[in-house]
């Protein structure tokens, strides 16, 4: 049996920008990474997803790759994360990294040879140029970063971006970029990385003809991630990980065929309100796509793209959604860590796998007052400032002292951090037993002895409360507004906020033995 650690890995994400400045400049690098492995060893992960840590010239916070194939300056050298893996390893820490199929940087050879190839060319043949339809784009479609999905050249054609105009889409039915992306999976596979985050991976392929914009979810991207696990596979403990934003689970499963990608992340949990019973029919849901397939779920509270946990539970409206990001609306920082804490113990009581965004084990939050001049998500401006995008869950890491940059680096950060995470650093919740740090230190030791991939047992419980018991122990979360029960048990392992005279207060999970 092939090793199958992704089944109920605890998995780390880190945005390289912001997690910590190694030389200074006020950009996280691998440099600053190398550092501060020892601290992830210690927090308990089995893994490091690193977003897109390729050359971009950053229109989309490095999702326009401009060379897959090396490492951008910024962060370092392609000797240095060849370095990082090993040491990586050597911890006991294996290593994801981003592949971006949908897209590349309209600063990269092959679309600088399109532009200066013409129309017609086999040098354009790798993206979607198409001819206007006079003055007007070849059709309609808007791009999901706002504003149309169609820019002008010189020559008069037009090419296709379903994000910002710097990110060209590749035409995946060119047999040179099929093969492109097999030479650059095996390139990285090669290096000893231990998996592959695609993002973006159901909108490879698009049918132009028609009116509204069809590009998700064509039945021609399976052959290509058919080809993407051949190659895996053919690599031990190697695993693919799919970032799939679809409403239909039975189409999202269709990718984790057993021919297909391992395991893609879980959105559906992500998105929900704080509501039992919503996140009831989640895990439900979940479970009944992935189980009869014998795919891992995966379970997801935050990454680099939604609003940080700690601010979006404290919201009247807990719901997320990518349209509506609800900023500036009131949030209750104090209610919104309670039930980020036990949102967490509930997530990472679940069969399979578990991410933790970076800054999640801090209890950091939105940061929703960045000045404008300082945003650089494409989504503000193109937007004309309606959406002010992504950067609020984006800020640089608090490690350390009273004052910015709490200890990132010593010079100024890309981003602003806020005065009072002076209480969130990593130094400051190091010795607090209480603190949302020492939660993940605890749930994530506790996961790896006793959880991970499996089943789970639903157990009946008053409305409001969650409660289903795993091989080794039971969790049970209140999300009623009043305190209840626990019920018998030999041993109490862990509870998000203290107990209310031996009962279970509202907004807290438990586990028990």
């Amino acid at each position: 049996m092939a090793d199958e650690w992704w089944r109920g890995a605890a998995i780390y994400q880190v945005y390289l920008r912001s997690f910590a400045d190694g030389n200074d400049d006020g950009i996280g690098d691998l440099a600053g990474l190398r550092a501060k492995l020892p601290y992830l060893a210690e927090l308990g992960v089995d893994a490091i997803w690193l977003n897109p840590w390729y050359p971009s010239p950053m229109a989309d916070g490095g999702y326009d790759v401009a060379d897959y194939r090396a490492i951008d300056p910024a962060f370092g050298t392609l000797a240095e994360a060849e370095a990082y893996i090993a040491e990586a390893h050597a911890l006991n820490i294996r290593t994801i990294i981003d592949i971006v199929p949908n897209h590349g940087s309209d600063q990269q050879d092959w679309f600088v040879q399109a532009l200066q190839a013409g129309p017609g060319s086999p040098e354009r043949e790798r993206f979607i140029f198409r001819a206007g339809r006079g003055d007007l784009p070849p059709n309609d479609w808007q791009s999901i970063f706002n504003g149309p999905a169609w820019t002008q050249v010189p020559d008069g054609e037009w090419y296709l971006h379903l994000f910002a105009p710097e990110q060209p889409d590749f035409n995946w039915r060119n047999p040179e970029v099929v093969e492109e992306f097999h030479d650059i999976l095996r390139f990285w596979l090669d290096r000893g990385v231990d998996g592959i985050r695609i993002d973006s991976a159901a909108v490879l392929f698009k049918d132009l003809d028609s009116i509204e914009e069809s590009y998700t979810d064509h039945d021609e991207v399976h052959d290509v991630y058919r080809e993407w696990r051949r190659i895996t596979d053919s690599y031990d403990g190697r695993f693919l990980v799919g970032e799939m934003w679809m409403p239909d689970q039975e189409r999202f499963a269709l990718y984790l065929r057993p021919d297909e990608m391992h395991t893609a992340f879980n959105f559906d949990f992500l998105s929900r309100p704080w509501e039992a019973a919503e996140l009831k029919a989640s895990i439900d849901l979940t479970l009944a796509t992935h189980v009869p397939i014998g795919a891992p779920p995966t379970w997801v509270l935050s990454n680099h793209d939604v609003t940080r946990p700690v601010t979006k539970y404290g919201r009247p409206d807990t719901s997320f959604s990518h349209q509506d990001r609800k900023h500036g609306m009131h949030t209750d920082l104090v209610l919104g860590e309670r039930r980020a804490r036990a949102a967490a113990l509930l997530a990472m009581a679940l069969p399979g796998a578990v991410y933790v965004y970076q800054g999640e084990e801090l209890g950091l939050p939105e940061v929703e007052d960045l000045p404008n001049e300082l945003l650089q998500d494409p989504i503000f401006a193109r937007s004309n400032g309606t959406d002010r995008g992504r950067d609020g869950c984006r800020v640089p890491l608090p490690w350390s002292a009273k004052e910015p940059p709490f200890g990132f680096g010593t010079g100024t950060p890309w981003l602003p951090q806020p005065a009072d995470w002076k209480n969130l650093t990593v130094e400051s919740q190091q010795a607090d037993q209480n603190s949302m740090l020492a939660l993940y230190r605890n749930a994530l030791a506790i996961r790896r002895h006793h959880l991970g991939d499996g089943t789970l047992t639903w157990q009946d419980t008053a409305p409001g409360v969650l409660s289903f018991s795993r091989e080794n122990l039971t969790s049970i979360t209140n999300l009623s507004d009043a305190p209840v029960n626990l019920p018998p048990h030999q041993e109490l392992l862990l509870t998000s906020s203290p107990l209310d005279n031996g009962q279970l207060p509202p907004d807290t999970t438990a586990w028990i033995r």
